[in-house]
């Protein structure tokens, strides 16, 4: 499709959207007049000042019970608003506030217990040196004696008790 053509068709929707729009609202107008006409009748002035009198204060009863109505459906919408809120703080309060991902930080000993004691207290340990090194001994065992499972458990029962020991 050319581009001359694409204009052109959008020049034509664009009036046709126009037309629409006024004849919109040229219908919203007479739908106004129509409703004001079979709600509020046409004023009849004639008459003595009684009947005008009899007339107004009709017209402010009218008034005051639409003012009323619209109190109340005031205080109505005002009500649901707050529970709209309330339930709004409700569905955040259950979802709860999401927490960013902790990232991985790799740290030494010290520059842990540096973080943890603050910086005034400087500690200087090798916990690598503390940690007690467990040497493997090494039993010989005649060959008859390997299908014994039972010794097997207690040796391992024996071992079990030098950890708890030291």
């Amino acid at each position: 499709m050319t581009s001359s053509r694409r204009h052109h068709l959008k020049s034509l929707m664009l009036q046709i959207a126009a037309g629409l729009i006024e004849q919109e609202k040229k219908d919203i107008v007479a739908a106004k007049e129509a409703y004001m006409a079979e709600k509020c009748a046409a004023p009849s002035m004639s008459g003595d000042q009684a009947t005008l009198m009899e007339t107004c204060k009709k017209l402010h009863a009218l008034i005051d019970s639409v003012d009323e109505e619209r109190y109340d459906l005031e205080a109505k919408v005002g009500k649901a608003d707050k529970e709209i809120d309330d339930l709004k703080i409700k569905v955040v309060d259950l979802a709860g506030v999401k927490k960013p991902a902790l990232k991985k930080v790799r740290m030494s000993a010290d520059a842990m217990l540096k973080a943890l004691l603050g910086s005034k207290h400087t500690v200087n340990m090798d916990l690598r040196a503390n940690l007690k090194q467990v040497k493997k001994e090494v039993k010989e065992e005649p060959a008859e004696a390997v299908g014994d499972w039972r010794k097997n458990i207690e040796d391992k029962a024996d071992r079990k008790k030098m950890f708890e020991a030291a």
